[in-house]
């Protein structure tokens, strides 16, 4: 009798076949156990298939045991690696997540520097651009005051152009 093997042990359908053909054939023994009450050999005969039978039985039962126990060992065996390897990845991320925090609050800290260092040279410029303007003397000008283009022809916008003489635009009078 040979079983095929599956994941979780022999297929139970063959097995509960091979059990069902052993108790027909106990079934027959008994039988012919009651019949041949008083012939000896038939007895051995019974005796022997009903020894080979239940040996059988022990086999099947200690590789049944040994399969189903190998079966739960592999999947206790990989079920182990595969935490492992979960926990391996898991330490692995956790590593490459604190070095990008570090990165990250190193490159915030320089950024942070680095405007404070902008913002205090622009402070900086404001201060001497306000010594520098504190120190111009500003002479008012009377408004009748000809200035250097007063003299110099077209100098102005629209004196001596063609179009000195052409209307304004509307909305503009």
């Amino acid at each position: 009798m040979r079983f095929s093997v599956v994941d979780t042990g022999y297929d139970q359908r063959q097995v509960d076949y091979c059990l069902d053909e052993l108790g027909i054939r106990l079934s027959r023994l008994a039988a012919r156990a009651e019949g041949a009450a008083g012939e000896a050999r038939e007895w051995d005969e019974i005796r022997q298939e009903a020894a080979w039978l239940s040996g059988l039985l022990q086999r099947l039962d200690l590789a049944d045991v040994a399969a189903r126990r190998y079966a739960g060992d592999a999947v206790r065996r990989e079920a182990a690696d595969l935490l492992a390897q979960a926990r391996a990845e898991l330490d692995e991320a956790r590593e490459e997540a604190r070095r990008v925090r570090e990165r990250v609050y190193a490159e915030a800290v320089q950024a942070r520097r680095d405007f404070e260092a902008a913002l205090d040279a622009r402070r900086r410029r404001e201060v001497r651009v306000d010594e520098i303007l504190s120190q111009v003397t500003v002479e008012q000008v009377p408004a009748d005051t000809p200035t250097a283009a007063a003299g110099v022809a077209g100098s102005r916008v629209g004196v001596g152009s063609p179009d000195a003489g052409a209307e304004p635009p509307p909305g503009r009078r």
